[in-house]
């Protein structure tokens, strides 16, 4: 294994490890998000100077065996009812990590630089399902979308995530869930 692997494996493990629904992470990775819209112009000085991380390929999304007409699907699913508050591209809210005035954490990256990959299909499907009461705020989309397409979305959101990312989480999240 390559010192870099490791090293990136440390760093995840760490936030694994610290990732909690109580808090955000202590720290995230770059974003990902390839331009930003007029109505968060803010952010991209922010993001500008931080190197990106690389998208997916489509050879590595095939590999992944992620199906293209559900990731079709998701697109459609994600960009009605969930890109007004994570962003066109999964890029997340300015300041995502900072608690509102309200006492609430705006919406976070779904791009894989943040803590999305740090759960199971399992807990996303949940988190989606019931929502994120509390700090989180999100609105459970149970009985508004269908099974199918939270699915979907689940699989769209994978799909935004640079390979070495995807790899640790199937790794070290959803392999562990299936053992």
């Amino acid at each position: 294994m390559s010192a870099r692997y490791l090293l990136l494996l440390g760093v995840i493990t760490g936030l694994v490890a610290g990732c909690g629904e109580s808090s955000p992470p202590a720290v995230a990775l770059p974003s990902t998000a390839p331009a930003q819209s007029a109505a968060a112009p803010a952010t991209a000085a922010a993001d500008s100077a931080l190197p990106a991380l690389p998208a997916p390929s489509p050879q590595s999304i095939a590999a992944r065996k992620l199906d293209p007409e559900r990731i079709k699907r998701g697109a459609a699913v994600y960009s009605t009812n969930c890109a007004s508050c994570h962003g066109p591209n999964g890029e997340g809210t300015p300041n995502w990590r900072e608690q509102g005035a309200d006492g609430r954490y705006p919406p976070p990256p779904l791009n894989g630089s943040a803590h999305d990959w740090h759960h199971s299909t399992a807990t996303l499907e949940r988190m989606i399902r019931e929502g994120s009461p509390g700090i989180g705020g999100m609105p459970a989309w149970d009985g508004k979308l269908t099974n199918q397409e939270i699915d979907d979305v689940i699989v769209w959101i994978k799909s935004q995530w640079p390979d070495e990312i995807y790899d640790i989480w199937y790794l070290e999240i959803e392999g562990k869930q299936k053992h």
